[in-house]
């Protein structure tokens, strides 16, 4: 049974990476290789389906490959989707993950809530996600992640 120690301590590693990353910014050639052992480590992509949804993205909205979830975490040339401008590479202080809830099964988790995103001058970003997590070789592994800025009452449509 995957426990909630087991999802807070994959989530840890999600933050700590991002924040890796965008250490790493001037330095391509290890940004890349960090960024994409990153992606090997945590996310499902050679293991099956990923549904991943990144929240910055108009044009291409969903990212079903390691390509195109590299392309938008640290952006470049010959990048799979051009409007990305490297999400992680932007320098974050810190990443924190505050769930609203779990599901908790033997090889599947699902979390659903809020990370914030603290960037250098201390300003934080709240940012709405949900992250589906599968059970593979006895790490957990992202299959699903959705994320979105919060509504705001302005943008409603009536």
């Amino acid at each position: 049974m995957i426990s909630e120690k087991d999802v807070l301590a994959v989530q840890n590693l999600w933050g700590d990476g991002i924040v890796k990353i965008g250490t790493l910014k001037n330095n391509k050639c290890e940004c890349e290789a960090f960024a994409s052992g990153f992606l090997n480590k945590l996310y499902a992509f050679k293991e099956g389906k990923v549904l991943f949804k990144p929240t910055k993205c108009a044009i291409k909205q969903f990212r079903s490959t390691k390509a195109e979830a590299l392309s938008y975490f640290i952006a470049g040339k010959n990048r799979a989707c051009i409007e990305d401008k490297g999400f992680a590479i932007y320098p974050w202080a810190k990443v924190r993950f505050e769930n609203s809830n779990l599901i908790l099964e033997k090889d599947r988790a699902i979390a659903l809530g809020n990370y914030f995103f603290t960037d250098m001058q201390g300003q934080e970003s709240k940012i709405e996600y949900t992250f589906g997590y599968k059970l593979i070789d006895g790490m957990l592994k992202i299959d699903v992640n959705h994320s979105s800025f919060p509504y705001k009452i302005n943008d409603a449509i009536v």
